[in-house]
């Protein structure tokens, strides 16, 4: 089945040939979106329809997907962190300075693994999913400027594309979790509606907008990396048997 719609995406990202190889990029990097979205359809799936033996995922199972897909993003945003310093060194885009202050600093967020591991379930929850809310409209905006970059590699618009579109997936993942240790009675149902309101207004901050593309994306892969340790230590703190 996944074999069969990751075809279908490609078949539908196709164009007609003769494009150079600049005005192939977007196509290329849809395409790419594309097959990730689809993939992402059916990691959230908790089960695929028509299977044999087809039984509902855990909330252990959930949240190891949600914790690989979380990894896979950091990687991805330490990747294109890489490639943006070799393509505009510190003379260009004065990197030797501090970074500029992340649109999401006012956030208070625990430094470290013990004051995470003293914040209730459902107010870490909330956490995770307001950084990701906050994150998406700048990634959006993010997206439609780095493809002006002529001297930017197709790969580098293709990874940046990538991002936005898996973490609109992982906020969905964890929104499903979320759902998962609500109706399991782990965490209380107070979490509904909040993440959206308040993420909100972070996510259209001028700060974002302002930052050189070197700054945004570190402050993208410290805030992935505060997203995966979170989860995992939220897992942890739901299934202590883990011994994490």
């Amino acid at each position: 089945m996944a074999g069969a719609l990751v075809r279908a995406a490609g078949r539908a990202g196709e164009g007609p040939g003769g494009d150079s190889p600049r005005h192939s990029a977007p196509r290329r990097a849809a395409l790419s979106a594309g097959v990730i979205a689809v993939l992402a359809l059916l990691w959230l799936l908790l089960c695929a329809p028509g299977d044999a033996g087809c039984h509902p995922l855990t909330v252990a199972d959930l949240f190891d997907r949600v914790i690989r897909h979380s990894g896979r993003i950091h990687s991805l945003s330490t990747a294109l962190y890489a490639e943006l310093e070799k393509h505009f060194p510190p003379r260009d885009n004065k990197l030797g300075r501090p970074a500029r202050k992340c649109h999401t600093s006012g956030m208070l967020t625990p430094n470290g693994k013990e004051y995470a591991q003293k914040i209730p379930r459902e107010e870490l929850t909330h956490l995770i999913l307001k950084l990701l809310q906050a994150w998406k409209e700048p990634l959006s905006h993010f997206n439609q400027h780095i493809e002006h970059h002529q001297q930017l590699p197709d790969d580098s618009l293709s990874k940046a594309k990538e991002i936005s579109t898996m973490v609109h997936e992982l906020k969905t993942g964890v929104e499903k979790v979320t759902e998962k240790m609500q109706s399991m009675g782990i965490i209380s149902n107070s979490l509904n509606g909040m993440a959206s309101s308040e993420g909100t207004g972070l996510s259209i901050s001028n700060e974002a907008n302002m930052m050189s593309d070197s700054d945004f994306i570190h402050c993208f892969r410290r805030d992935s990396n505060k997203v995966q340790s979170y989860l995992k230590i939220l897992k942890c703190r739901i299934m202590p048997e883990n011994s994490c």
